[in-house]
This record gives C-alpha cells, sequence and structure tokens, in this order.
C-alpha cells in the first residue's frame, strides 16, 4: 500500500493512477463506502480504496450486495459495486435490474481479465470457455444508461466522468469494465480539481416558457385540481419543489404506492394514497371527480395503480417527468419537470377552487376483537404510526408489507423504500444493510426499521451479518406467518409450493457473529406484546442491531393487498 498516493492528505498530482481517479471520482459524489465482493481480476483496484478515502463493505455475496447498493443510493443519492469478471457480475443483474427499473444510479464497476488477455482470446477461468469477452458486457448494456470499456487511458478519464455524471442526472446503472492491466495505467489527475457538474440538463428556455404557460392556463381555469406524487418525483429530485407546491398552492396532494413518503403526510391537504380501486372510497372520488389532475413523476404499473385501475382521463391531466412533460394529450420532449416546477411555484395564481369531496384523515381503526390477542394486518399497520417518528427510514418488502404501510400514518421527514415495480422477493433485507450504513454516515440518529416477510428474509438473511460486521443498528420485523403470502393471494391459497420451513429466525443473529451485549431478539405474538413493544424505551432508541419475530395468522393480509389489484392484471387474468 505503501505506493498508494493517499489524496486525503496529498495534493493530487499529474498524472494519477485509473483506479485513484475513478474512486476520488466517486469520494466527490458523495459516496463514503463501495458494496461488493472481491475477486481476482478485481484485487489491485480493492488496494486503492482506503487510500481515496472510501470504506469497503464487503457483502455475502453479489446479490445481496446489489440490493445493498441500491438502497444504499436511495438514501444517499448514488451509489458503487464492485465485482469480479463473469461469475460475479452476473450474480448480480438480478438487483441491477432492480435498479433500472426503479431509475436508482448505482456505478457498477467490473474488474475484468487484462486488454492483452482478451484480444488474445485467452481460454480464462470466468470465462465461456469461447473467447468472447464482451458477452456479458452486452447483457449489462440492457441495464444501464451508458457502459464504458476502460481500455484506453487516453479516453478513461473522460470516459468515467461522463458516465458517471449519466448515472446520477439520468438516475440509473452505469457498468465500467476495468481490466487488470489498466488499475495502474496513468490518466490526468489534474481534472479532479474540478468537481463534476451535476446539474440537471437544461430545457430550451423558449420552449419550457410556453409550456409554463400553457400549465398556468388550466391551472387559472380549474375549479377543482389535485396533485398525485410518485417514485420518479424522488427519483429525480424534485421533492423540495414539490413540497413547495403544495404547500403554496393549497391543493389536495395525494401520492401514489411507489411514492409513499414522498409527501409530508402531516400537511393538512395531505390526502392519502392513490391507488385505483385499491384507494379508500373517499380518495378514489376525490382524485378521479378532479377537473385537472396534476402528477409529477408517476409510473404506471400495474401494481402501483391496483391492475390499471386509474379511472383518470389524460384531458384533464398534466404529467411531469425528467425528460418531458404531457399536457392533457400534447407531449413536449426535453422539457424536464424541475426547471417547469420552478418557473410554476414561482409564477403560481389565485387559485379559483370550489369544495370538492372531503378529505378525511382517517383514524386508527377500532379493534375489530378486542378479546382475540391475534396480531393482525388490520390491527397493527395503523398503529406503527404511533411509534414511528421524524426521520425514521422505513424498508417494506415485496409483500404483505409493502401494502400494509399503505394504512400507516408517517411523522415527518420519514422515508420509505420499497420496490413495487421491479418487486424482487428478498430484495427489503439486502437493501437494509445499504440504507443503514448510509444512515450512519448522514444523521447517526435516524432509525432504519425493516419490514419483511418469513420468506422473503429467508433468500437475503446473510446480510444480517454484513449488518453486524459494520455496527449498524437496525430493527427488523419479520412477519412470521408460514411462507409466502402474498402468493397465497395470486395462487393456491393452500398450495404446498406456498410453504417454506420454519426457521428459529432470532437464533441467527447470534450465529452470524453478534456478541452478547450488541443486539437483542424479540418474540411478539399478542397485540400485548405489540403494545409493550412499542412502549419499550430502550427498544426504540435503537441501540444496537434488534430483531423481532412477530406472529401473524398464515391466511391475512393488509386490505390494499386483498383488494389491489394482484388477479385484475391481464397477466393474471390470461391465467384464468
Amino acid at each position: 500500500m505503501a505506493e498508494l498516493t493517499d489524496i486525503r492528505t496529498t495534493e493530487l498530482r499529474e498524472p494519477v493512477d485509473v483506479a485513484t481517479y475513478l474512486f476520488t471520482r466517486l469520494k466527490q459524489m458523495g459516496i463514503d463506502s463501495v458494496h461488493g465482493l472481491p475477486g481476482d481480476f478485481n484485487l489491485v483496484a480493492l488496494d486503492y480504496l482506503e487510500g481515496c478515502g472510501l470504506q469497503w463493505v464487503g457483502n455475502c455475496n453479489e446479490l445481496n450486495a446489489g440490493y445493498a447498493a441500491d438502497g444504499y443510493a436511495r438514501v444517499k443519492g448514488i451509489s458503487a459495486i464492485i465485482t469480479t469478471f463473469g461469475v460475479g457480475e452476473l450474480s448480480l443483474l438480478n438487483a441491477t435490474a432492480g435498479s433500472f427499473a426503479e431509475f436508482v444510479p448505482v456505478v457498477h464497476i467490473v474488474g475484468t481479465p487484462s486488454t492483452i488477455s482478451q484480444k488474445n482470446g485467452m481460454l480464462l477461468h470466468h470465462t465461456l470457455g469461447n473467447g468472447n469477452f464482451n458477452v456479458f458486457a452486452e447483457m449489462a448494456g440492457h441495464l444501464a444508461v451508458e457502459v464504458a470499456k476502460l481500455i484506453d487511458p487516453r479516453d478513461i478519464a473522460s470516459q468515467i466522468d461522463h458516465a458517471l455524471r449519466e448515472c446520477y442526472l439520468r438516475s440509473r446503472p452505469v457498468y465500467l469494465t476495468l481490466p487488470t492491466d489498466m488499475v495502474k495505467r496513468k490518466v490526468e489527475g489534474q481534472r479532479l480539481k474540478t468537481k463534476l457538474d451535476l446539474s440537471p440538463y437544461p430545457n430550451d428556455p423558449e420552449k419550457e416558457e410556453y409550456v409554463v404557460e400553457v400549465v398556468l392556463k388550466y391551472l387559472e381555469a380549474a375549479k377543482n385540481p389535485v396533485i398525485l406524487v410518485d417514485s420518479c418525483a424522488i427519483r429525480h429530485g424534485v421533492l423540495p419543489e414539490t413540497r413547495e407546491l403544495i404547500v403554496k398552492s393549497g391543493l389536495p396532494a395525494f401520492v401514489a404506492p411507489m411514492g409513499k413518503g414522498a409527501v409530508d403526510e402531516t400537511l393538512p391537504n395531505f390526502g392519502g394514497i392513490y391507488a385505483g380501486d385499491a384507494s379508500n372510497p373517499g380518495v378514489q372520488e376525490r382524485v378521479e371527480s378532479a377537473d385537472l389532475l396534476l402528477t409529477i413523476g408517476s409510473v404506471k404499473s400495474d401494481f402501483n395503480t391496483a391492475g390499471f385501475s386509474y379511472r383518470t382521463s389524460q384531458l384533464k391531466t398534466i404529467d411531469f417527468h425528467s425528460t418531458y412533460t404531457r399536457v392533457r394529450y400534447s407531449e413536449y420532449p426535453g422539457i424536464g419537470m424541475k426547471g417547469v416546477l420552478r418557473k410554476i411555484i414561482d409564477r403560481l395564481p389565485k387559485l379559483n377552487i370550489e369544495p370538492g369531496p372531503t378529505l378525511h384523515q382517517r383514524p386508527i381503526p377500532e379493534d375489530e376483537n378486542p378479546n382475540d390477542p391475534t396480531i393482525t394486518h388490520r390491527w397493527f399497520w395503523p398503529r406503527l404510526g404511533q411509534w414511528l417518528r421524524d426521520g425514521d427510514i422505513v424498508l417494506t418488502e415485496t409483500g404483505t408489507s409493502n401494502y400494509g404501510i399503505f394504512e400507516t400514518r408517517f411523522p415527518k421527514n420519514v422515508i420509505n423504500i420499497s420496490q413495487i415495480l421491479w418487486g424482487s422477493i428478498g430484495y427489503a433485507t439486502g437493501a437494509c444493510q445499504g440504507v443503514a450504513l448510509a444512515a450512519k454516515e448522514l444523521d447517526g440518529n435516524r432509525r432504519t426499521i425493516l419490514f419483511t416477510g418469513d420468506g422473503s428474509f429467508q433468500l437475503t438473511c446473510q446480510e444480517v451479518s454484513t449488518m453486524i460486521r459494520h455496527n449498524l443498528n437496525p430493527i427488523i420485523f419479520i412477519i412470521c406467518n408460514n411462507g409466502y403470502t402474498i402468493e397465497r393471494f395470486i395462487h393456491g391459497m393452500k398450495a404446498a409450493y406456498n410453504d417454506i420451513q420454519n426457521w428459529n429466525y432470532k437464533d441467527l443473529v447470534p450465529s452470524f457473529g453478534a456478541h452478547e451485549g450488541n443486539y437483542k431478539t424479540y418474540q411478539v405474538k399478542t397485540k400485548a406484546d405489540i403494545h409493550a413493544l412499542f412502549h419499550d424505551g430502550n427498544f426504540s432508541k435503537a441501540p444496537y442491531l434488534q430483531l423481532v419475530e412477530m406472529y401473524m395468522p398464515w391466511d391475512d393480509s393488509p386490505a390494499g393487498c386483498k383488494s389491489l389489484g394482484l388477479c385484475k392484471s391481464p397477466f393474471h387474468m390470461a391465467m384464468d
């Protein structure tokens, strides 16, 4: 390590090694930790991380590392992961696909064989044995907005800068190959003294002005407009503008399921979650009766729209997106929402809003059976909101918890992380590690809280050991209900393929290496147990990793899950 330049204490010199350049750029973009696994084609590059001020996470497998990098990026704005060629990168692809589908910026760096080995088509391990060294990059190219093969030192610095900027601005993964013989090659270091320009792509001023005038015209004419916020408002960095528009306009504001947490739920004009037929009746009536619907970052996928059950007209809709604005049926390519929203806020006229259907903040429902101690979804999720606190980060797995959280009222500044579009079971546990690490780097006082099912947890439970290794203190709730409940409600309610082998989940924590006094586990089987847990001050402080086995009936699910259109989508109708 002595020969490596420590850029934290030494003035940058010209030239610098390729690895130094790449990792310095990552650090400049706010990345403090890098996920991944070591492999023989990336080991030399990994030697440079510490000298560039980066922590190596070291995950249990590449799939988990990809989920963790995805979670880290959702909190810090961007992340990086390093794998080895072939076997390592292919194990990551499922996670990368989720990041691509859900607009999460992840920098994937692959250590590859030397350029000479590739040129000569050598029969190397981790290859397909056919001399083709491009096949994996071609596969990755479908899941990345930029593929940069770092093979010519004359171009490498500019390639890196371009790829990282594309990753951040387009909020999707990029793929970089780093051959073993390029790691120590020299590139221009002077460039590192100028940080990357990460300002959004500017709109054409004349076109933007026209769009703003059109939107303002429709706003002034509207009598009953509403705002619907979705996940791409989060991914593309327009939450400040979104909040300002909601507060200044006073318009009723709703979120789609993927946008949960994007709007301050303590605002008086926040109306709840709109998910078509799966919405609460008052919410559905208010949104669908609007004479103007402003959508911000909308993603109209099947689960996000309750089986495509939106009953809104495009003739009454204005859609704001990162790369275009659509006003009714007129689309304006290249006019991104950030600049448009800013001008609309600044020039917002007095709106002539007529009273629409009354919005009611739903009270916590009465206990349907106070004499029954059983924990049910209908009982639990509304009461969770009373225990959550300002600044919490809540992860919900693809499953019952994804839909149960719809009934939870968030305090201010609560972040909800889920994967409703890609929906890879096991995502949330891996992502929890990245989220908890990012939260620790930003603010050690934020709690990371995971809700996952027992079936989902079994897919990626190894990352609990990584959480222990890095002294992360999430609170992990495992919903123990004997299998894949979400799948049961789709098909095969009592089918054996939806069953799992039950584990002693709380015993895994010490098995993964946690020392006594540095963790705590719980079993909660009754409503009284939940009340006691939520009133336990030490539990709520989250001073160390805590794991809760929470038992629910095998055939119980949230109301949203039962009515969200799981069997209404074209795919499931086709199976009938």
